[in-house]
């Protein structure tokens, strides 16, 4: 049976790369070799390039009606389209299938943003700022736009770069991750089937050399990042380096602080949840728990009903959490797991050797639960991105906040509580981006941005809402007077600008 090759995008049209390095994408759940996706050779970026840098100049000029009508389309075909693209995620990264279908909603929310431009790239005015003076903004298109995407969310994270980005009037090169490309081409396929001319929207695929391609060339003007924090920091600095505008969401360590006055059942559901879905593999899951006061007396319920989650490929549609994405990935989660145990965390919950009859070759890790964590430890430290919980206690509210501020990741927090005192005080006292009131992955919905913060975030501006419109236009001002024509009686040439 012959392999898929995955596709080029390159001026509109599937180009098959020509270069010799070929990677394999495997489905996690069995180690089936489900495509091959090429490592782009140096012509094939410089075309994406010059394709997106050649379509600019009539793209630019496409009125806004036209954009979001495009955008509104687009929106269209992915809600048409969702069963197919999710079936393509949980394929090839592995997560659920109503993860995945989740998945795509988030994407469709980002899309169906895109579609406000008319509204989001207005730009403002001063009528008479002096007299006979009028001051106004125009909210213009940078040019060729990059985008570099993570493994983990292969839809949701392009859907954060591209659609606004296009909508502003730039054109674009998506640098997809190699780990499970399929769904985003499909996804890039839909935006063309929308009406994307030829060059607005291009895929490269490949590793470093690729991306430093990219920061580099000199027609590119601005790249977004998402993704862990040694590739992120080398992307915003190689980047910035260059003279581009730059962004880069990173790595994160979230917290959730559970008081003793919380609705219990809800707030160990949605712990679970959000630490073990996807089997961990988000940047805003919540690898940490702060048990506050009285609330630690749940740990034994807490552990054993982790203990109940069901460990499945994501086809089946009653399990709590797949594989994760590569074997690499789980030995590096099982190689932090014994490290936690040799550092003298209590193992509550092991989920290492995790086996799932008739996927036996899957990457597999179950459940797996801390106690006795400390802030020195490597499994509280580093990122593991896989689904383990670090539980650690607290006397009160205050030292739940200062255990959260005194780390120094801030993408994403929550506390769990029915006291609204509790509540206001957490989100005033904590310095963390992005905050959850009962709410475990807080998210917002994208027409707000995404607003991670500290060792998690390089760049000022975030992905989604108006921050994104910023980061993807370029604002220019505009200081006008207007005379009568000089033939009129009566008219005068003012070399002046009077202020008063």
């Amino acid at each position: 049976m012959s392999i898929k090759k995955i596709p080029l995008i390159i001026d509109g049209k599937q180009v098959q790369s020509t270069t010799t390095e070929w990677l394999d994408v495997l489905n996690p759940a069995t180690q089936e070799v489900v495509a091959q996706v090429p490592l782009a050779t140096p012509e094939e970026v410089e075309a994406a390039v010059a394709s997106a840098q050649a379509a600019f100049k009539s793209w630019s000029k496409v009125s806004l009606t036209q954009r979001m009508r495009i955008m509104l389309k687009f929106q269209e075909l992915v809600r048409q389209h969702t069963a197919e693209i999710a079936e393509l995620i949980t394929l090839e990264h592995g997560k659920t299938l109503p993860d995945a279908e989740g998945e795509v909603g988030r994407a469709l929310e980002a899309v169906e943003n895109a579609c406000s431009i008319t509204r989001l790239q207005l730009g403002e005015m001063a009528n008479n700022a002096a007299t006979g003076v009028d001051v106004y903004t125009l909210n213009k298109p940078l040019g060729v736009g990059v985008g570099i995407t993570a493994f983990n969310f292969p839809v949701m994270l392009p859907a954060f770069m591209f659609p606004p980005a296009i909508a502003c009037g730039n054109t674009f090169v998506l640098k997809p991750s190699e780990q499970d490309p399929s769904s985003t081409i499909r996804f890039v396929e839909l935006a063309l089937e929308a009406g994307v001319p030829a060059g607005v929207l291009n895929v490269v695929h490949g590793g470093a050399d690729a991306v430093n391609a990219l920061c580099e060339h000199p027609d590119v003007k601005a790249v977004s990042f998402i993704g862990s924090t040694h590739v992120g920091t080398h992307v915003y600095n190689h980047a910035s380096k260059y003279g581009k505008r730059a962004q880069a969401m990173m790595g994160a360590k979230n917290h959730m602080v559970i008081m003793p006055d919380a609705n219990k059942d809800r707030a160990i559901n949605d712990l679970l949840g959000s630490a073990f879905g996807a089997a961990g593999q988000r940047c805003m899951a919540n690898p940490v728990t702060v048990l506050v006061g009285e609330a630690r007396s749940w740990l034994p319920e807490i552990a054993e009903r982790a203990k109940l989650m069901k460990v499945g490929p994501g086809s089946q549609r009653d399990a709590d959490l797949g594989p994760v994405v590569s074997p690499q990935a789980k030995a590096r989660i099982e190689g932090l797991i014994d490290t936690g145990v040799a550092q003298g965390a209590n193992l509550l919950v092991d989920g290492r050797n995790c086996v799932v009859v008739g996927y036996e070759q899957g990457n597999f890790v179950g459940p797996t639960m801390f106690s006795g964590v400390n802030a020195d430890m490597d499994i509280y430290t580093q990122e593991i991105f896989g689904p383990v919980l670090c539980v650690l206690e607290a006397e009160t509210l205050d030292e739940a906040i200062e255990i959260i501020n005194a780390n120094p990741n801030g993408n994403g927090t929550s506390i769990f509580t029915s006291s609204g005192y509790n509540a206001r005080k957490f989100e005033n006292d904590i310095d963390v981006g992005q905050i959850g009131i009962n709410v475990p992955i807080p998210v917002p919905v994208a027409y707000f941005s995404f607003t991670g913060s500290r060792a998690s975030k390089l760049g000022d501006l975030g992905p989604n809402g108006k921050q994104v419109i910023s980061f993807w236009t370029q604002t220019k001002s505009v200081t006008a007077r207007w005379f009568e024509p000089d033939h009129q009686a009566g008219s005068e040439v003012h070399t002046t600008i009077s202020l008063k």
